[in-house]
């Protein structure tokens, strides 16, 4: 379509009146609405729909591909490892044990905006990540900025950023997401700089915004993580105070 350029292309079948009403839109930088607008003057049988359907219609497209644009913009910069994630009916299946009245609660981000935690635990193969990723989207739905990141990259970028000088940014930048979703929490190395790397980040998220973690070991073990017992006393404590906790212990979703 002539719209995913910059400029109004002229359209010979039209009426002048409509090339010009056409190319103002685009110039308004409503090229959706010229779009939706371009389809009714093409279609002979427009006029049979009312006024108020009509202008709703045309309303309502570019509406809906603005959001459609915004939530893409947004799961690019989520770089979740499952983009296409959903909730489907296999998360009933009774062999899962997963808590569905938790998990539909979840869904709607209200623990996101109230800027509460959540802890996501269970064995390998049971679709921690997954589950994780799929609250991601529900919460990409509704226009919350989102980071997915493997806590194994996170101390890592934190260490390359510290000896860069540059931690206050990367800091403020991990800060700055409404949602960040640590994975894979656990199966990293944590020497007394990373601990206070790792601190950092999850000071700058404490109580202003969401953070979730996932792991495949339970909460009691992670202090046991920490090489150091005031770094692992003061993280535990931010990570899990108010936090809500989803237990993930069924089969292995990676066997046939």
């Amino acid at each position: 379509m002539a719209y995913i350029q910059k400029n109004y292309t002229y359209n010979p079948v039209l009426s002048a009146e409509e090339n010009v009403l056409l190319d103002r839109l685009f110039k308004l930088k409503l090229s959706h609405m010229a779009e939706a607008l371009e389809k009714q003057f093409l279609n002979p049988n427009c006029d049979l729909e009312s006024f108020s359907d009509r202008i709703t219609d045309i309303i309502n497209y570019e509406w809906d591909q603005r959001q459609t644009t915004k939530f893409n913009k947004l799961l690019r910069k989520a770089t979740l490892k499952y983009p296409e994630a959903d909730f489907d009916d296999s998360i009933y299946a009774p062999d899962r044990q997963l808590d569905t009245h938790t998990i539909e609660l979840l869904q709607k981000c209200e623990w996101v905006r109230d800027a509460r935690n959540l802890l996501i635990t269970g064995s390998a193969g049971a679709g921690k990540t997954y589950i994780a990723n799929a609250l991601c989207i529900a919460a990409l739905h509704q226009q919350h900025t989102v980071r997915y990141i493997r806590a194994n990259t996170l101390i890592q970028e934190s260490e390359k950023a510290r000896m860069a000088s540059s931690s206050y940014d990367y800091v403020n930048q991990m800060a700055s997401y409404d949602l960040l979703v640590i994975d894979d929490f656990g199966l990293m190395e944590l020497d007394v700089a990373k601990c206070r790397d790792l601190f950092e980040v999850i000071e700058s998220r404490d109580c202003r915004k969401s953070t979730m973690i996932v792991s495949q070991f339970p909460v009691k073990r992670w202090w046991d993580f920490f090489k150091d017992n005031t770094y692992a006393d003061a993280c535990l404590s931010r990570m899990t105070s108010k936090a809500y906790r989803l237990e993930c212990n069924g089969r292995d979703m990676r066997q046939p």
